[in-house]
């Protein structure tokens, strides 16, 4: 176990798995911040891994499915933010929707755009850079370097900004904020829309870096883990960035103790190995996380 988790490869493969675990988690993280829960995201990711490969397989360049991946994430975060903050709808079921809705469509679009396919069309993925002179981070395509900024970025606009003091007030003290002459609604909206984004790159990542074709439940539950990541992150970025390398760690470990161990054990005890350990870790540190006091919580103007 210490020869797998000292290789270069090891850290390759950690990264890899955690990056879209990263857009995804902050994209929660933003949601949730504002006071919305978003459990649309398993569907957004499926729409953004879905439209941002279409749109290269079309001719489009990568960056130009990066951004319609983002675009399509954000039209359906718009949607889940209708629902939910000027009508108060149910955020659970609003979210629920939205994944059962967005995963449908790509699905059923996928299905009549290639009617006679057997094989998923492949396309020319995101290269790996090879100029930064960091042997792991070589092996890494741009989106992953993208993910690894966007933790700090996202962190000092949270901390340090007007537009971040204003979406921790409307998700901590909706009322306080609209005393200070702050829009609740639309900052929640746009907090939506923004985080929903987010979820779309993250799904985009999975057809444009790490694979070369869109297939079906290639998703897979990540979505879910990002909505348990933000929980153990306690609402902040850096622990956010901590939480996916830390799920990808156990990830890359299990894969490669199956194949040192050979037919040993159960291969099922492997792939539950992440999830456990996982879980743990979320028990330990759910019971000292500081959550919004808004979250969930509709608000309508005017009332107290």
């Amino acid at each position: 176990m210490l020869d797998i988790v000292a290789s270069a490869p090891f850290w390759v493969a950690v990264l890899r798995i955690a990056t879209p675990l990263v857009f995804g988690t902050l994209g929660v993280l933003l949601c949730e911040r504002a006071g919305v829960l978003n459990l649309g995201i398993e569907g957004i990711m499926v729409v953004g891994a879905f439209t941002g490969w279409l749109a290269v397989y079309q001719g489009a360049g990568l960056w130009t499915g990066v951004c319609v991946a983002a675009g399509a994430g954000a039209g359906l975060g718009l949607l889940h933010a209708v629902l939910t903050v000027p009508l108060g709808l149910s955020q659970h079921v609003s979210g629920l929707g939205v994944t059962m809705f967005g995963t449908s469509v790509a699905y059923f679009a996928y299905r009549v755009t290639f009617p006679n396919v057997t094989t998923p069309p492949t396309i020319q993925p995101f290269a790996p850079m090879d100029w930064l002179g960091v042997p792991v981070l070589n092996a890494e395509t741009p989106l992953t370097l993208l993910a690894l900024c966007a933790v700090p970025a996202i962190a000092y606009v949270l901390n340090r900004t007007p537009a971040g003091l204003a979406v921790r007030m409307v998700g901590e003290n909706p009322g306080a904020a609209e005393g200070q002459g702050i829009d609740v609604i639309a900052v929640r909206m746009g907090t939506v829309v923004a985080g929903s984004a987010l979820m779309g790159i993250a799904g985009a990542f999975l057809t444009l870096s790490a694979f070369d074709a869109f297939f079906f439940n290639m998703v897979n539950g990540r979505g879910w883990i990002c909505v348990a990541l933000v929980v153990f992150a306690s609402w902040r970025p850096g622990k956010a960035l901590s939480g996916a390398i830390l799920f990808a760690a156990f990830d890359a470990l299990q894969l490669r103790m199956q194949q040192a161990s050979g037919a040993w054990f159960p291969y099922q005890l492997y792939l539950m190995l992440p999830y456990a350990l996982s879980i743990l870790a979320l028990v330990v540190m759910a019971r000292r996380a500081s959550y919004p006091q808004a979250l969930m919580k509709p608000y309508r103007k005017g009332e107290r």
